[in-house]
């Protein structure tokens, strides 16, 4: 069950400066505003993923870069960003991060190849890397009541919520009038206003006693991760066995390993093993890496659906996440309420089941179909699990660690989440492809092709993979292979849908047993944060 941490109102004697009513307010918005804009670079190629993939002509694994190259980013630097936070101050940090976010837009708004795009998209990333940590310890760092707490929380989660709510409007709806560019564009502008209003309204707030930037353990965190993506990602191309994917494997195990090591040598470790003691800290890291993977591995699954196996148009393809994203800003007072007074234990309960049923539901639904009526179901079940669970394992994270530590727990959650959302589209991508290719080999014998016909086809799949083959224009071609691409790649992608929903059904398990369904909300500890 969770430990509900002790609270005690903080006194003159505390150590706790107290932000004035202004201040507290506008670092509660700041911050909402900070998360909204990582989650709009999160979100922003879902609804446009068939188009970046036309215009560019990208492989099924640069399409996958392309969202990863934003998030590998997140889950690698979001502990060093943590303790900068607390060393230096988290409005400086969200300040600095939403500058940093806008050049990666600005360098992605004028792509005109894949490559520059992953560019952009991992310099985006590491603004994002600091946005989430931070903007979530600016917040906690001024509400230091159970209600105040549980209100702020509820907050950012809606305005993460928010943010994946306006980047498929926002992406869809430009590129129905003018090039994809132009979506990275205007989120660019967002970045440069996020900064403004940081700097304008936040408090600034720190933690610095026993942290230090721990240069070894950030070094070989980021590498076990970079190895580990880069194998998912690449295998389905370059061959599971081949030299470089067993290689990266390999060191993503000896990088963990040299890590573990370093941070239990450490005497400032940026992330301090025996967290995980706390059996709802250590929960919550588990259901944020195996959730997050099934709820992103599934949108990316219904993004290629919509954009790139039907070919919707951009503004088609992002009503369905529209509805998914819209649920928690209308469920806001509600979420509230339920942190106050009920916990996170059956909020992840109930949240991660919905999940797992949205997935499984969505696969019923035949791929052929468009409208958006028989998708409603899961669409809804998707945004009402999402809405639950990001707040509760938030909430269940940072309220039972002690008081100096929300700073590092707060960075831990943003690790582990950006971890499985990572995941989420590396793993799908590479599971759903796998099949498709295996899949179309076999159909392409009996295709009745022309040995010349045939050879192109080959050619276009082992360069590109099916996403290519599906997408190429080889004229009279392209419609005899419609039929077996379209299947090939429906056959994956579903099947794939399996695995996120089994994500997610592990993800509810962990939270019954380990956090419980004992109604009861949490609070914070007492903070002995320095607050101005």
């Amino acid at each position: 069950m969770v430990a509900t941490p002790a609270y005690d109102p903080p006194t003159a004697s505390s150590g706790i400066a107290l932000a004035t009513p202004e201040r507290h307010t506008g670092t509660i918005l700041a911050g909402c505003l900070a998360v909204c804009l990582a989650q709009i670079g999160l979100v922003l190629p879902a609804a446009i993923n068939g188009v970046i993939q036309r215009s560019l002509q990208a492989s099924g694994s640069e399409l996958t870069w392309i969202s990863d190259a934003f998030l590998v980013p997140a889950a690698v630097l979001a502990l060093t960003f943590g303790v900068v936070g607390d060393l230096y101050g988290r409005r400086k940090l969200v300040v600095g991060a939403s500058l940093l976010a806008a050049v990666g837009y600005l360098v992605s708004a004028t792509a005109g190849s894949a490559a520059q795009l992953i560019t952009g998209q991992a310099i985006s990333g590491i603004g994002a890397a600091a946005l989430f940590p931070a903007s979530l310890t600016m917040i906690t760092a001024v509400t230091t009541t159970p209600a105040e707490r549980a209100k702020g929380l509820a907050s950012w989660t809606t305005a993460l919520s928010l943010g994946a709510l306006v980047a498929p409007l926002l992406s869809g709806g430009i590129v129905e009038h003018a090039s994809f560019q132009w979506a990275f564009g205007v989120t660019g502008v967002i970045a440069v206003v996020t900064a403004g209003a940081a700097w304008l309204l936040a408090a600034e707030s720190t933690a610095p006693e026993g942290r230090s930037l721990d240069w070894p353990g950030q070094i070989t965190i980021a590498l076990a991760m970079l190895s580990l993506l880069y194998g998912i990602i690449q295998g389905p191309s370059d061959g599971w066995g081949s030299a470089p994917i067993v290689l990266s494997f390999t060191g993503f195990v000896v990088f963990l390993a040299a890590f573990v090591v370093m941070e239990n040598r450490s005497a400032a470790p940026m992330l301090r093993l025996e967290l995980f003691r706390i059996r709802a800290f250590a929960a919550s890291a588990a259901m944020a890496v195996i959730g997050m993977f099934g709820f992103l591995g599934g949108a990316y699954d219904l993004s290629i659906r919509l954009g790139v196996i039907q070919h919707q148009s951009p503004f088609q393809a992002a009503i369905p996440f529209v509805i998914i994203q819209g649920i928690t800003p209308f469920v806001w007072p509600l979420l509230v309420r339920l942190l106050h007074r009920v916990g996170p234990g059956p909020m992840l309960v109930t949240g991660f089941v919905s999940l797992a049923t949205a997935q499984l539901w969505l696969r019923a639904v035949p791929v052929q179909e468009t409208g958006l009526v028989p998708l409603l179901g899961p669409l809804v079940l998707n945004g009402v699990g999402f809405g639950l669970v990001v707040a509760a394992i938030t909430a269940a994270a940072v309220n039972v660690v002690p008081p100096g530590l929300t700073g590092m727990a707060g960075a831990t959650t943003s690790l582990v989440r950006d971890l499985g959302q990572t995941l989420g589209p590396a793993v799908v991508g590479a599971v759903a492809l796998g099949m498709a290719a295996s899949r179309l080999t076999g159909s392409l014998a009996d295709a009745g092709l022309t040995p010349k016909e045939h050879g192109i086809a080959d050619a276009v799949l082992d360069a590109g993979g099916p996403l290519a083959l599906h997408t190429a224009d080889l004229g009279p071609l392209s419609a005899k292979l419609r039929p077996f691409t379209s299947d090939a790649l429906a056959h994956g992608y579903n099947n794939a849908l399996l695995l996120t929903a089994a994500a997610c059904a592990v993800a509810a398990l962990i939270a019954a047993v380990f956090v419980g369904f004992r109604s009861g909300g949490t609070g914070p500890v007492e903070s002995k944060e320095s607050v101005a």
